[in-house]
């Protein structure tokens, strides 16, 4: 028997939106913070297709192990790879898993183990189930296999009262959201025909840098920072949500403060980061005097988790008055409590 279709195969996505939607027909569940994956088992063969079609297989052995042991022969999952840390989700973590060295895979499988949440069921033997609606397809997934700590299926309600309290609740563990699809929708690689809803908070910020735009002239990146309670100014983000007639403009409105010393003392911007190409260390330092106000979904590691989107300039702010303690702590949640959360297997 053949598997209903081979990978890759490119995953479902979403379309940000401001506010959970509600009416009949939604249902709801935590947005992961890892690695979107696709699960293709046929027997001893098991593969993890990442969002661009990459193998992933060979970075998580102990992940293999664990799917091979509760799913059956032949079927594939749409999911997401996670690494739980003590504070939660640990996406640097999660990062550093993707070695070149089969030894140094094989030590961290060992030391941060991760895990895998399936959210969907797209085949199931030969039956490509792909057009069925999403809630014969989801029943299929709760009927598949017992969740355990290292493979489970994400917590679902078609209560948008619970989904804006996991909103709130689950962000401690790292779950950076909600996300909500319509019952009847069938699958659709590569379309964004979900919903998420992202956490957003504001926060001012010193423009200690930036870095040129790809066109000469022109900047690409405000660099921010905050300090510290002991007054260093430590590099937390950028911002880049600019127009290209806006990017052009600020050459000229960050001409006074070029050559000043802004970060150094702590995080600098060309510090060594896993995800920051080479090519992209050349930065210029600005006096650390303007102040901007962002949007931010939330910290990790002292620093923004993504890119944060410009709202306006802030010239009533000090730079010395931007410190970490305007930005709010997640509140305490184990991952724990959500797993136990996870729908048990149907009779």
């Amino acid at each position: 028997m053949a598997l209903a279709f081979a990978p890759p195969l490119e995953p479902m996505l979403a379309k940000a939106n401001d506010e959970i939607p509600e009416g009949p027909g939604w249902r709801y569940e935590p947005k992961w913070d890892g690695f979107r994956a696709i699960v293709f088992r046929d027997g001893d063969s098991l593969e993890l297709s990442s969002r661009g079609g990459r193998p992933l297989a060979r970075y998580f052995p102990e992940l293999l192990e664990a799917l091979k042991a509760v799913l059956p022969a032949q079927c594939i999952l749409d999911g997401e790879i996670i690494l739980a840390g003590a504070k939660g989700l640990d996406f640097e973590a999660l990062q550093s898993r993707l070695h070149p060295a089969a030894s140094r895979v094989n030590k961290l499988a060992l030391e941060i183990p991760t895990s895998f949440v399936a959210f969907d069921l797209l085949g199931l033997g030969a039956a490509d189930l792909r057009e069925k609606p999403f809630t014969e397809r989801r029943a299929g997934l709760e009927r598949l296999f017992a969740s355990t700590t290292r493979v489970f299926v994400t917590p679902q309600t078609s209560d948008p009262r619970q989904a804006k309290q996991w909103f709130v609740d689950f962000e401690g563990a790292g779950c950076d959201g909600v996300i909500a699809r319509r019952e009847e929708l069938p699958y659709r690689p590569g379309e964004r025909v979900m919903v998420k809803v992202k956490h957003g908070r504001m926060a001012d910020c010193v423009v200690g840098g930036y870095r040129e735009g790809k066109t000469p002239g022109t900047v690409g990146s405000l660099l921010l920072g905050l300090y510290d309670e002991t007054g260093v100014l430590h590099h937390v983000g950028h911002t880049s949500s600019f127009t290209a007639k806006e990017k052009k403009a600020l050459i000229q409105t960050l001409a006074p403060y070029l050559d000043g010393q802004s970060f150094g003392e702590g995080r600098t911007p060309d510090a060594a980061s896993r995800w920051s190409p080479q090519d992209d260390k050349v930065w210029f330092k600005l006096k650390p005097e303007l102040v901007c106000e962002v949007r931010y979904d939330f910290v990790q590691s002292g620093r923004f988790r993504h890119a944060t989107t410009f709202q306006r300039w802030r010239p009533d702010r000090t730079a010395t008055s931007c410190t970490y303690s305007q930005l709010l702590p997640p509140n305490p949640f184990s991952l724990d409590v959500i797993v136990a959360q996870a729908p048990k297997k149907q009779g």
